[in-house]
C-alpha cells in the first residue's frame, strides 16, 4: 500500500511539473540573460533579441541543420509564414558550428531573424527554455506573453490556432 501511495504521489508530482512547464507565459531570467550568437558574429542577450519584437506577434523555432524532423517540418513552417505574413519569425539554432548553421539557413531559405545557441541543445540556454526536442516552437503574442510554450513538428494545428488567436486579441 505504501508503494502504491508513493507511485501515485510521484505521478501527480511529475504531471504537475509537466503542466507547469507547458503553461509558462514568460521566459526565466536565466534564459533572458543568456547570450546567443548573431549572424555577424556578435553575442546578443536573448532579452535584447526579444525587445525587437515588442508589440508584434512572434513565432520562435528552435532547430538545427542536422535535425531530420526540423527539415521535415519546414514546409509546414513556410505555409505558416505565407498564411501569416504580419507575424515575425525568429530562428534559434542548436547547430554545433556557425558554418553549418549559416549553410542550413541558406539551404532551407529560412526567412526571419537568426541566432545560434553557443552551447547547443543541452547547454545553458536549452536548459533554461526546457528544450527536450527539436524542432520546438514557441508562440508569443504582441503583449510579450508566451501563449504556446512547448510545441513540436506534430503540433502545427495547435501552432496555427495560437498564431491566429494572437492576431485577433
Amino acid at each position: 500500500m505504501k508503494q502504491l501511495a508513493l507511485i501515485v504521489i510521484a505521478f501527480i508530482t511529475f504531471s504537475c511539473s509537466q503542466a507547469q512547464k507547458a503553461q509558462k507565459t514568460s521566459f526565466s531570467q536565466e534564459a533572458l540573460s543568456e547570450k546567443l550568437l548573431a549572424a555577424d558574429g556578435s553575442q546578443v542577450a536573448f532579452k535584447d533579441i526579444l525587445k525587437k519584437y515588442k508589440g508584434k506577434n512572434l513565432v520562435i523555432e528552435v532547430w538545427a541543420s542536422w535535425c531530420g524532423d526540423c527539415v521535415k517540418a519546414m514546409p509546414k513552417l513556410k505555409e505558416l509564414q505565407a498564411a501569416n505574413p504580419n507575424v515575425s519569425y525568429l530562428f534559434l539554432s542548436a547547430d554545433k558550428t556557425a558554418d553549418k548553421w549559416k549553410a542550413g539557413i541558406e539551404k532551407h531559405e529560412l526567412k526571419g531573424d537568426h541566432f545560434m545557441m553557443n552551447d547547443g541543445m543541452k547547454g545553458v540556454f536549452g536548459k533554461a527554455i526546457d528544450l527536450d526536442w527539436i524542432p520546438r516552437y514557441i508562440v508569443i503574442d504582441r503583449f510579450g506573453t508566451i501563449v504556446l510554450y512547448r510545441a513540436i513538428e506534430t503540433d502545427f494545428d495547435k501552432i496555427n490556432e495560437k498564431v491566429k488567436e494572437t492576431q485577433y486579441e
